[in-house]
């Protein structure tokens, strides 16, 4: 199944998408965008394009486990994205993806105007593969 996944952000949206054998998740685009109407049609077209059967939305937890406002808005943009798309949504616990594709872009040495348009789509793609290891590793999926 293509599952896409969403780093949902104030003014920058990251996108990643999986192959069809739910193995690998690849950064597909950032999404620079404040309007949420705009930002739910936007990402209903990338989902058309790509074929994608399932939407991941991150899902931004306190480091306790509890949900605050972030979390909210994200509850409250997949109301928005439902009214563009059909496609089942999932929500998945997004905490230290930002820090984590802080990391790896440090491994690379990737800095300045680069990063700040990458960021998103890494943490997209560590939301991703995170949720395609709990699929793999769940007796029902």
């Amino acid at each position: 199944m293509i599952i896409m996944s969403i780093d949902l952000g104030l003014s920058r949206t990251g996108l990643a998408i999986c192959d069809k054998f739910e193995i690998l998740a690849s950064p597909l685009k950032v999404i620079k965008e404040k309007d949420r109407n705009l930002l739910a049609k936007k990402i209903s077209d990338c989902i058309t394009d790509s074929k994608a059967e399932l939407v991941v939305i991150g899902l931004p937890k306190n480091m306790d486990g509890s949900q605050g406002d972030s979390a909210k808005n994200s509850y409250d943009f997949a109301g928005i994205l439902k009214q563009y798309t059909y496609k089942k949504m999932e929500f998945w616990d997004e905490r230290r993806t930002t820090i984590s594709a802080a990391s790896y872009l440090n491994e690379t040495n990737t800095r300045g105007k680069k990063r700040k348009n990458i960021i998103d789509a890494v943490s997209a793609v560590i939301i991703l593969q995170n949720y395609l290891e709990y699929r793999k590793n769940s007796p029902t999926k």
